[in-house]
Parts: C-alpha cells; sequence; structure tokens
C-alpha cells in the first residue's frame, strides 16, 4: 500500500490536472454545463486527465482511490455553481 505522502501526492496532482482542464476549456465547459451535457461535451479531454493521472501514480493506487473524480467535481463542476444550469 502506499504512503500517506503518496496519497497526498496523488490527490494534488489530481486537482492540478482538473484545474488544467478547467482553464484550457472554459467555454466548452460553461456552454455544457448550460446544456446539460458537462460529461458527453469533456468526454475526451477528462479521460486524456484520468490516463495521465493513472500513468504518473499507478495502478495500485488509482484503483484505492478517487481523487481524479473527486478534482474533477471540485475544481471544475463546484466553481461553475454560479452558471445557470438544469445540471444543478
Amino acid at each position: 500500500m502506499k504512503t500517506e505522502e503518496d496519497k497526498l501526492k496523488a490527490c494534488r496532482l489530481a486537482r492540478a490536472i482538473a484545474s488544467d482542464i478547467s482553464l484550457y476549456n472554459e467555454a466548452k465547459i460553461q456552454e455544457a454545463l448550460e446544456q446539460d451535457n458537462f460529461f458527453e461535451a469533456l468526454d475526451q479531454e477528462i479521460d486524456v486527465g484520468r490516463t495521465l493521472y493513472r500513468d504518473r501514480i499507478g495502478t495500485e493506487l488509482y484503483r484505492a482511490t478517487n481523487y481524479f473524480d473527486r478534482a474533477i467535481v471540485d475544481m471544475v463542476l463546484a466553481r461553475k455553481g454560479y452558471l445557470k444550469t438544469p445540471f444543478w
């Protein structure tokens, strides 16, 4: 099993990747949320980010945690709460 430091690094990496997805896809995210198709519209970006994350932290830690999924919610979706969308 990985150490707490490894888990902390994995969490930070997940948040950094999610932040980059948000930063470089702002207009696409806004449109997707307004059209209530966020996960379909950003499927490719999320898959690329997830693959990068899994490759960097290793399969064992990836399977044992949900840091990447939580980072997508925290760093991308939650920060767009001001948008009018049927998503929430």
